[in-house]
C-alpha cells in the first residue's frame, strides 16, 4: 500500500471508534478513491458518514479535513479542523496535510515551482560560485588547499575536524587527521591572489570570523561590533546578516534581528534559509502571525524542509488551541455537557472577526500588548497578539475563487515582504551591489606573473601544492624533490607528502588559470606538449640507462635512486612510451655503442624517494649518436633485427637451433639445484622453444635466456647481443656451452647480469 494512504487511513487502523463508522465496502471505496487522487469523492464519503452520526467523530472529522486538504479547499478544511478541535486539542502530527496544502498553495499561486529546483541560493551547490568555499559558502578566507586538490576555508576545516574531503571523500594522511594548525598551512598563492581580487569582502570575511570568535567566547558586545564593521564593507553577505541577527536573538534585540531578516528577504527572496531567519525572529518576537506566513514561504520553497514543516504544525496547533472562547453556541454539538464549554469559532467567523490590524514591528514596540476596548479599559480580545489562524490563512495569496468566498478579509493583513513573481523584475527591490550573485575578477586586477612557478618562472602548469602552503607546477615540484626532500621555497622538511606521492592538482588554482588565463594556459600546455613530444621520440632521442646487460623478453628489476634517473623514469611513463635504453658503460664513449630497449611494466615509489622498476627487454638497438638531456644521457639509436633466410638454409638454420636447445637444456638439468633455483628466482624457467624460429625479430627468446644466465663477462654478452645473424648467435652460444660444461661446472652464481641486477 501506498505510504501516504498508509498515514491518511492511520485512524482506522489504530482508532478502533474510527473504524466501526465505515462498512467494509466504504472503506474500500475510499481506499480507491485515495489511489485515484479523487480527494473530493473522498471528502464526500466522510461528509456522508458524518452526517448519519448523532455526535461528531473526531477521527472521521480529522480525515475528511485531510482530504480537504488534498483537495486544495482550504477553507472547507478548516471548518473540519475546527469541529475536530473542538472535541479534542490538535496535535501536530495531525496538521502535515494542511501545512501542505498552504504551502502548495503558495507555491503555485506565486510561480516558486521552478524556482524551487534552480534558484536556491543558499542550499543549492551550483549556485556557488568559483571562489566559496564548499562548507561555508562563502568567500574563501585563509584558504587552505588538501591533499586530496580541493580548497577549504582554514577555519572551516580546522572547526569541523574532518577526515576526509567533503567533496572527494579522500582520506586525509594519518598526519592530517591529528588535526594540528601546522598540518593545515595556508595556500600562499590563492590568499594574495583573493586579497587582491575581492579586498573588501576578504577584510569583512575576517572581521566576520573574528565576530564568530568573539560570540563563541560569550562577548556579544564586540562580537557585534565586528558584525557590524564586517557589513559596513560588504553590506549585500547575506550569510553574515543572518549571523548578526542570530547574535540579535540571543542578545534579545528582537527589533534588530528583524531587520536584518528583512534585509535577508530584500537580497535574497527566493532563499529560504532568509524567510527562516525572519521567521525565527518573528517567533521570538512573539509576531506568530506573520511567523507563520514566513514558515510557509520557508516550506513553499524549500517542500522537504522537515523541521521547518513540524515548527509549522506546532504553530498550527497551538494557535487552534487559543481560537476557544467560553460559552456555547446556539446549537451545541454536545447537548449531553452542562456548564460553559470551549468551542472554537468556524472558519467563516475567524476570518471576519479581525477588527485590528495585525501589528508590525514598525508601529508598536516590541513587548508592548494591544489594547482592544470599546469603553476605554485594558481588556483582552479574542484578537489579542494578532493570533488569530483566520487572517494567517487570509493573508496567504490563496486562489481567487477562496478569497471571494470570505470577502470580508481584513484590509491590513497582507504579508510583508510578499515574493516577487517570476516576471517582475526584483532588481529594483535590491541593492545594486548583490544584482550580482557570483563573483568575476575585474580585467585590470589580472596579472600572470602572480600565477608564475617560483621554480621555472613560467605560468603554473598541473599547479600542486605542497603541506606548506606552497605552489608550483607538478613537474618542476617533483625535479626539487628527486635532489631534497625539502620545499623549493621555505625548505620546510615534506618526506611525509613526498612518500604519499600525493601530487594531486590544485584544482581551484586549475579552474582560475582556465577562466582568466585561458589563452596563456593554451600556450603554456603547448610548449608542454612539444616537450613531450620530443621526448617521446624513440629514434631521435632516446633516454640511456648505463647500468647492466639486458636482453629482449627478459625481466631486468631495478632500484633507481639517481634523481637523474628517476627524472627519466618519470617521463617515460608521463609520454606513454614506457621505453628507454639500457647499456652498460663504456670508459671512452660514456655507455656501449649497442643496447637493449626495455619496457616498464610497474613502478612502486619508496618514502624515502627510490623507484623498483620492473622492466623487460623489448628490442636491440645500436647507438648512432651520443647525447645529454637534464642530467642523463641520451642516443639516436637504430633498432637491430635479424637477418631472415630461406630454403636450404633454412633448414640448416633449423637443425643447428634444435641442437643448441637440446644442448642447453641439458646443461641447465645437470645443474645442482640450489643454482636452477637461484636462476629460476631471477630470469624463470627455460622457456620452450617455438616452430618458427625467424618469427621474432630479435630471435628466439630462450636463446637470451641462455645468454642472460650463462657465466659470461660483459663485453662476450655485448658481442652477442650486437649480432644481426641468428646462426652466428647460435653457433657462438653452442661454443660457450661446450666450453662451460666441459670446463667451468655450474658452481656459482648464474650470471654477473643477474648479480648485476639483485644489487641495484
Amino acid at each position: 500500500m501506498d505510504v501516504r494512504l498508509e498515514n491518511h487511513l492511520d485512524y482506522f487502523i489504530h482508532d478502533n471508534t474510527a473504524a466501526a463508522w465505515l462498512s467494509p465496502e466504504m472503506l474500500s471505496v475510499a481506499r480507491e478513491a485515495f489511489v485515484a487522487g479523487d480527494f473530493n469523492l473522498l471528502a464526500e464519503i466522510y461528509s456522508s458518514q458524518l452526517a448519519d452520526l448523532r455526535h461528531p467523530d473526531r477521527s472521521l472529522c480529522l480525515l475528511k479535513a485531510d482530504a480537504l486538504s488534498r483537495a486544495g479547499r482550504v477553507a472547507d478544511a478548516l471548518e473540519s479542523y475546527c469541529t475536530a478541535a473542538n472535541l479534542d486539542r490538535l496535535r501536530p502530527n495531525e496538521l502535515g496535510s494542511l501545512v501542505d496544502c498552504i504551502a502548495h498553495t503558495l507555491r503555485v499561486k506565486e510561480c516558486l515551482k521552478e524556482c524551487t529546483d534552480s534558484d536556491r541560493v543558499f542550499e543549492d551547490e551550483h549556485s556557488l560560485d568559483l571562489f566559496s568555499c564548499r562548507l561555508c559558502k562563502c568567500l574563501l578566507i585563509e584558504p587552505t588547499t588538501l591533499e586530496c586538490g580541493h580548497t577549504f576555508c582554514k577555519p572551516c576545516i580546522e572547526d569541523d575536524c574532518i577526515k576526509e574531503c567533503e567533496l572527494c571523500r579522500y582520506k586525509l594522511n594519518e598526519t592530517s587527521r591529528q588535526l594540528k594548525p601546522i598540518c593545515f598551512k595556508v595556500n600562499v598563492v590563492l590568499r594574495g591572489l583573493l586579497d587582491k581580487w575581492f579586498c573588501a569582502e576578504s577584510e569583512a570575511r575576517r572581521c566576520w570570523l573574528e565576530g564568530d570568535r568573539m560570540r563563541n567566547e560569550r562577548g556579544f558586545i564586540n562580537a557585534l561590533e565586528k558584525y557590524n564593521n564586517a557589513l559596513e564593507k560588504a553590506p549585500s553577505m547575506c550569510r553574515l546578516l543572518g549571523r548578526r541577527a542570530e547574535l540579535h536573538m540571543e542578545m534579545s534585540n528582537f527589533r534588530q534581528a528583524l531587520q536584518d531578516g528583512d534585509a535577508m528577504c530584500r537580497l535574497t527572496p527566493l532563499s529560504p534559509k532568509a524567510h527562516y531567519v525572519k521567521a525565527l525572529a518573528l517567533n521570538k518576537a512573539g509576531y506568530n502571525e506573520e511567523a507563520l506566513q514566513e514558515y510557509f514561504y520557508c516550506l513553499a520553497l524549500k517542500p522537504d524542509w522537515t523541521s521547518v514543516k513540524l515548527e509549522t504544525q506546532k504553530m498550527l496547533s497551538e494557535m487552534f488551541s487559543v481560537f476557544k472562547t467560553d460559552g456555547l453556541p446556539t446549537s451545541s454539538p454536545h447537548p449531553h455537557q452542562t456548564g460553559p464549554t470551549p468551542y472554537l469559532k468556524p472558519a467563516s467567523l475567524l476570518l471576519g472577526s479581525l477588527h485590528s490590524t495585525p501589528r508590525r514591528w514598525s508601529q508598536t514596540p516590541i513587548g508592548r500588548r494591544d489594547s482592544l476596548s470599546d469603553t476605554g479599559a485594558e481588556t483582552k480580545s479574542s484578537c489579542e497578539d494578532s493570533k488569530t489562524l483566520a487572517s494567517v490563512v487570509a493573508a496567504l495569496p490563496l486562489p481567487p475563487g477562496l478569497k471571494r468566498k470570505f470577502s470580508d478579509e481584513p484590509q491590513g493583513s497582507a504579508p510583508p515582504n510578499k515574493l516577487p513573481r517570476k516576471d517582475e523584475s526584483s532588481s529594483s527591490q535590491m541593492p545594486a551591489a548583490c544584482c550580482s550573485e557570483r563573483r568575476e575578477v575585474s580585467p585590470q586586477l589580472l596579472d600572470s606573473s602572480d600565477m608564475d612557478c617560483s621554480v621555472c618562472m613560467r605560468l603554473f602548469y598541473e599547479p600542486v601544492t605542497t603541506p606548506c602552503g606552497h605552489t608550483f607546477c607538478m613537474k618542476c615540484l617533483e625535479r626539487c624533490l628527486d635532489h631534497n626532500p625539502n620545499c623549493p621555497l621555505c625548505k620546510e622538511n615534506i618526506t611525509e607528502y613526498l612518500a604519499t606521492r600525493g601530487y594531486h592538482k590544485t584544482l581551484l588554482m586549475e579552474e582560475v588559470l582556465q577562466r582568466y588565463l585561458s589563452e596563456e594556459l593554451a600556450e603554456r600546455s603547448k610548449v608542454h606538449q612539444e616537450e613531450i613530444a620530443e621526448l617521446s621520440n624513440l629514434t631521435q632521442e632516446v633516454p640511456i640507462f648505463i647500468c647492466t646487460m639486458a636482453f629482449p623478453t627478459i625481466t631486468c628489476p631495478l632500484q633507481v635512486f639517481e634523481p637523474c634517473y628517476r627524472l627519466m623514469i618519470r617521463r617515460s611513463m608521463e609520454t606513454g612510451t614506457k621505453q628507454f635504453g639500457m647499456c652498460i658503460a663504456d670508459d671512452i664513449k660514456g655507455f656501449a655503442d649497442y643496447g637493449c630497449m626495455l619496457e616498464v611494466k610497474d613502478v612502486k615509489f619508496q618514502p624515502d624517494g627510490r623507484l623498483v622498476v620492473d622492466t623487460v627487454g623489448v628490442s636491440r638497438f645500436k647507438v648512432l649518436s651520443h647525447g645529454h638531456r637534464d642530467g642523463y644521457n641520451t642516443a639516436k639509436i637504430k633498432h637491430l633485427e635479424d637477418q631472415k633466410v630461406e630454403g636450404e638454409e633454412l633448414a640448416e638454420l633449423q637443425k643447428l637451433h634444435d641442437c643448441v636447445y637440446e644442448q642447453a637444456s641439458t646443461w641447465f638439468t645437470s645443474l645442482k639445484d640450489n643454482m636452477k633455483n637461484q636462476i629460476v628466482s631471477h630470469f624463470g624457467k627455460l622457456p620452450v622453444k617455438h616452430c618458427d624460429i625467424q618469427g621474432s625479430v630479435s630471435g628466439p627468446a630462450w636463446c637470451w635466456w641462455l645468454l642472460a644466465v650463462l657465466p659470461l663477462e660483459k663485453r662476450a654478452q655485448l658481442s652477442i647481443l650486437a649480432m644481426t645473424t641468428l646462426r652466428e648467435r647460435l653457433s657462438t652460444t653452442r661454443r660457450v656451452l661446450s666450453l662451460v660444461t666441459r670446463k667451468h661446472p655450474p658452481t656459482r652464481r648464474p650470471s654477473s647480469s643477474a648479480a648485476a641486477a639483485s644489487s641495484l
